[in-house]
């Protein structure tokens, strides 16, 4: 059996007549960029997320950037967030000139460990970026309570979660400042780069707007050093038709996710299945497990036509990018130890059961 890990084309065909339509009328009014249908998603984000504005732009990372900028980080202001994520989290950072200031991460969920965050808290701390790992976001309510108390901004970096909740609420709706991407293996994507900013304040959406034009209020007229950070139109038609099918997407990754932790928790006793915290949905980008033998079972995966990926191998106070901040090995245990052992299976809401049960035995 030959296994896909994403399935990207099976999505396509499924509501093919639908995206190919979104796309030709694009093409018929030749309005490539800002046209109509990146207001129509716009609206579709604020309606399913429950955030007051949505605003699209040209990648997770760039929604990270505006995010940042839009809350006036600067060189020398720091950043608390995870070591255990994406590399554009604390790139982005880095990028502004701004100091990534690393907290480990909880052991359960992966996701940046809020009773460590205090600590790391300086005259320079200006926010605090929490990722919602594999899907699922951080407990949101003890690091939301630490900024109230030290005045500090949260970013919530949502680029794999989109549909996620805590305690009732999108994660897109939580922090000053929420992201997500719409690359196209994520759980929402597109055909090509994307992303959206979500904020509650009117003051920051309007900032953000102006910031993805390169900062104009009006046409050649800057308000703002900015950047070029659009969503193109034809990648916002594309995911505006996505979008109406995206709550059963997110049911059936559900499934896939609740009929592997069934299947596996029989079978072996050796993994490390994925967690989720009880005031928390994931939207299950990833299915993760931690195996200790890990390149030895994905070799004997991929012979049986398995896929597999590693998200993430080397977390990123390792990384040489990132030696300058000082950093050393045994500095963040746990995200050392879960780097050494992660491992992600197909996932997609298009796995059937006699896929899941072959993955699981050969796994």
């Amino acid at each position: 059996m030959q296994i896909d890990f994403v399935n990207l084309q099976q999505q396509y065909q499924l509501y093919k007549t639908e995206i190919d339509e979104a796309i030709h009328a694009v093409l018929d009014k030749s309005n490539y960029i800002m046209g109509e249908e990146v207001k129509q998603l716009e609206d579709s984000l604020a309606l399913f997320t429950g955030a007051k504005h949505a605003i699209s732009c040209s990648s997770g990372t760039d929604a990270l950037l505006l995010a940042m900028m839009a809350l006036d980080i600067k060189p020398g202001d720091e950043v608390i967030t995870t070591p255990f994520t994406f590399i554009a989290t604390a790139e982005t950072i880095a990028l502004l000139g701004a100091v990534p200031v690393f907290v480990d991460i909880d052991e359960k969920t992966y996701t940046i460990d809020a009773t460590k965050i205090e600590e790391k808290i300086t005259e320079k701390t200006k926010a605090i970026m929490p990722v919602s790992l594999y899907g699922q976001p951080a407990d949101m309510k003890p690091i939301q309570d630490i900024a109230n108390r030290y005045d500090l901004k949260v970013i919530v970096d949502g680029a794999q979660s989109f549909g996620a909740t805590y305690n009732g609420k999108t994660d897109s709706a939580l922090g000053d400042i929420s992201t997500t991407s719409f690359f196209p293996a994520k759980p929402l994507g597109c055909f090509g780069d994307g992303g959206a900013v979500f904020t509650n304040s009117d003051v920051l959406a309007e900032k953000i707007k102006m910031l993805r034009v390169h900062g104009q209020n009006k046409r050649y007229h800057h308000k703002y050093i900015g950047m070029g950070g659009r969503m193109d139109t034809l990648q916002c038609a594309i995911v505006d038709v996505k979008l109406k099918y995206y709550a059963k997407d997110l049911a059936l990754r559900q499934e896939v996710a609740k009929k592997y932790s069934e299947e596996l928790r029989v079978k072996s006793e050796e993994l490390v299945l994925p967690f989720v915290d009880e005031r928390a949905t994931s939207a299950w980008a990833q299915y993760s497990v931690r195996v200790k033998n890990r390149d030895e079972v994905q070799t004997k995966l991929k012979e049986n036509g398995i896929p597999t990926a590693v998200h993430y191998p080397m977390p990123l106070h390792l990384q040489e990018c990132f030696a300058y901040l000082g950093y050393k090995k045994g500095d963040f245990p746990i995200a050392e130890q879960v780097s050494n052992e992660i491992m992600s299976l197909p996932m997609n809401p298009y796995l059937d059961d006699e896929e899941i049960a072959y993955i699981c035995e050969k796994l």
